[in-house]
């Protein structure tokens, strides 16, 4: 019962696939009609209008920031004592004399050497 369906559903399917064709009385040849689709010109021509474009306001397009800029305000307190401070020597015991030459020769300066220690630091 369940493979007699699937084979009438098949079957339907297949024949409702078929090209059209057309019987030509001179030959006995059947030949496929092409269906295209032309769509109908159009009822009426319609013409483009001008259109002005001199409304452009660059004020409007970019307008200034409104927001009022805040104020830095300096702190009366010393800052207590951070990884800015640090020095060659203190590169040197973090991380080997090797490495810091490594460092210095791939950035190119002692200085990029200790700023390189002082991110390893903060990240410790």
């Amino acid at each position: 019962m369940r493979y007699n369906i699937i084979t009438i559903t098949m079957l339907i399917l297949l024949a409702g696939c078929d090209q059209p064709t057309v019987n030509n009385k001179d030959n006995t040849k059947a030949q496929v009609v092409e269906q295209t689709y032309l769509p109908s010109p159009p009822k009426k021509k319609i013409k483009l209008k001008e259109i002005d474009d001199t409304n452009f306001n660059a004020a409007y397009m970019y307008p200034e920031d409104t927001k009022k800029k805040e104020t830095v305000k300096t702190s009366t307190q010393t800052p207590i004592a951070t990884a800015d401070t640090m020095n060659k020597e203190e590169c040197i015991a973090m991380i080997t004399q090797e490495k810091f030459d490594k460092y210095a020769a791939m950035f190119g300066s002692e200085d990029a050497s200790i700023k390189r220690c002082k991110m390893i630091k903060a990240t410790r």
